[in-house]
């Protein structure tokens, strides 16, 4: 019978899992809404070109 990994490392794994996880979701969220308010800034105005 394989040994069981002890339930304290299993929870701290999570804990660092979880807590990496939302991080991330965060981040991508935080630049996903910059790039796309800064694109609409760009082009909110198209009938302004030259040609």
């Amino acid at each position: 019978m394989p040994q069981m990994m002890p339930l304290n490392w299993l929870l701290l794994f999570l804990l660092f899992t979880l807590s990496w996880i939302m991080f991330s979701i965060k981040i991508y969220f935080s630049v996903k809404n910059y790039s796309s308010s800064s694109y609409s800034k760009i082009n909110s105005n198209k009938m302004n070109w030259s040609w």
